[in-house]
């Protein structure tokens, strides 16, 4: 046994007693030690309730790093009183015999004190409950490792929206009792994302009803074995860079094709499909006195207002505001547009008169992004606007976002590249739009990722502060990992909010997509439709966790 009196030892930094046949409790004395940094116990035959040893608080041991009680025969809950080793880098407990004394497996609440936390070794206990992302999305941003395989009935395992990344665990396979997984959305630590194949074992999650591992960077076929899930009946795929056919087998034939886009190596559909409803998307209106170089772009758009009349219109059903009128002369050409009251999104970005709330700019985004979605896949000939950027996206009565200003637009095939000489808005443009004056559907994508940040950070892409070696794009990307709240307009978020975590995870989501859509490569940024799926599913996500 261990003799209480270890605890007389009032320097002790290091207590290391693993593999050895050590049996009895831990006496309570060891956490008296407050120059305590390390205590190894693992491989032992310790027995006891460990919520009966280590005292309710434990403030003594505040400097304890390492604590290792796994391979011992302890049993009873896992304390609360892990939590207030505010210091804790490890924490390992496998190999027991401890349980919770809460269905949500409450324990894991006040290891949310434990910032450095970096290994959670939990495997192999009969702990049942639900692991849920109100405490896993809290934990300690330097996790590494959380690792709780062959436990007894894990009922949810929601670790969606977080900074996860690596591959998927093969042994998700071995908790038998899941019902629910949700790995979706760890994309915010720059571009890293959870990667890799997803496992066969998730085959064996035989009473599984929910998978969602949207939004990440999974790659390879879809397993087979997933057929195998007779009770799957909630799926997401989306968003990946997963290939191959799509299931047909098992519930595959009961899921919409639309769990499965962003996927672009994949083929085939499942056997439903579904008619895209989105009457409120009618978000696009061409508007204000327009100034146009040449009558061939007033052609372009008194063509598309025809085509709307005669009820040929794009599935996203966009509405474009009537022509008014139109002035043309040998020296100016222009459109008169609807006008809209509430003026510019710059106003209201950078006017101490004017404020907009975190929704309220979330949705002018979502508009502007329908409003590309209709310019670029409305028609076989895409419209590309070429100078998006808050000055040109005005607020009608009901503060509803309407993309302005084609003065300097072009049309093109889908994907192609145009060459011009005319320079668009210096922080906007895409870099092959600023170098070489080519201009694509790409480009406007750009300019919009752009905007988004602008948006969110309260800061101008011309500000003082940016230059050629630190744009605002670079400003962002270096700030991300580091902490959000150094990036995010002041106005919008502060520590004392009740939903700070949910509107922190949120901007996480929106930076990350800005990130997407400014990548150097035009090939390899993302598309208005998948803009446009990712903002809704944001906006939704953030809902359900503020109402």
């Amino acid at each position: 046994e261990i003799p209480p009196e270890i605890g007389n030892l009032h320097n002790l930094e290091y207590l290391g007693f693993g593999h050895n046949k050590l049996v009895g409790v831990v006496p309570a004395t060891i956490f008296n030690l407050s120059t305590l940094k390390h205590l190894e116990l693992y491989n032992n035959s310790l027995s006891g309730s460990l919520s009966g040893t280590i005292p309710r608080f434990i403030f003594n041991s505040s400097k304890l790093s390492i604590l290792s009680l796994a391979k011992n025969s302890f049993s009873s809950f896992i304390p609360n009183t892990f939590g207030n080793l505010r210091n804790l880098n490890e924490l390992a407990l496998h190999n027991n015999y401890l349980t919770s004394s809460t269905l949500e497996l409450s324990f894991l609440s006040l290891l949310l004190n434990c910032k450095s936390l970096t290994h959670i070794g939990l495997s192999n206990n009969p702990l049942d409950g639900i692991l849920h992302r109100t405490y896993m999305g809290n934990l300690s941003h330097s996790l590494e490792f959380f690792v709780m395989s062959y436990c007894n009935d894990i009922l949810y395992l929601d670790l969606s929206s977080n900074f996860l990344t690596g591959p998927l665990p093969l042994e998700i396979g071995n908790l038998k009792g899941l019902v629910g997984v949700d790995f979706s959305m760890n994309n915010f630590s720059g571009y890293n994302k959870l990667q890799g194949s997803i496992p066969e074992s998730f085959g064996d999650l035989s009473n599984n009803n929910t998978l969602n591992l949207s939004n990440n960077n999974l790659s390879g076929a879809i397993p087979i074995s997933l057929e195998k899930l007779s009770y799957l009946d909630d799926l997401d795929l989306s968003f990946n860079k997963l290939e191959g056919e799509i299931l047909r087998g098992g519930s595959f034939g009961n899921f919409l094709v639309e769990l499965f886009e962003g996927n672009k190596l994949l083929y085939g559909s499942p056997c439903k499909t579904s008619i895209h409803h989105a009457s409120w998307k009618n978000a696009l209106l061409l508007r204000t006195v327009l100034p146009l170089r040449t009558i061939f772009m007033i052609v372009v758009i008194l063509l598309i207002l025809r085509c709307r009349k005669r009820g040929k219109r794009p599935s996203n059903d966009a509405n474009i505001s009537p022509v008014a009128t139109s002035c043309s002369n040998e020296e100016f050409k222009a459109l008169i547009l609807e006008y809209k009251p509430h003026g510019s999104l710059e106003k209201y970005l950078y006017s101490g008169n004017c404020s907009l709330d975190i929704f309220q700019r979330l949705n002018s985004m979502i508009d502007v992004a329908l409003a590309l979605e209709y310019m670029h896949f409305g028609y076989s000939a895409p419209v590309i606007h070429c100078d998006i950027k808050a000055n040109n996206v005005l607020l009608d009565d009901n503060m509803v976002a309407h993309l302005s200003d084609f003065g300097i637009a072009k049309t093109g095939e889908d994907q192609s590249m145009t060459q011009t000489q005319t320079l668009a808005t210096i922080g906007y443009m895409a870099p092959e739009y600023g170098r070489e004056g080519r201009v694509s559907a790409n480009g406007d994508v750009y300019s919009f990722g752009i905007m988004l940040m602008k948006t969110f950070i309260g800061k101008k892409p011309t500000d003082e502060i940016f230059n050629e070696e630190m744009t605002l794009k670079h400003w962002v990307n270096d700030w991300l990992p580091i902490s959000i709240m150094e990036v995010i307009d002041a106005n919008l978020l502060s520590r004392e909010d009740i939903h700070f975590v949910a509107k922190e995870q949120f901007m996480s989501f929106v930076f990350n997509l800005a990130m997407e859509c400014t990548v150097e490569s035009p090939e390899q940024r993302i598309n208005p439709k998948e803009i446009v799926t990712r903002l809704l599913k944001i906006i939704e996500s953030l809902l359900k966790k503020v109402m």
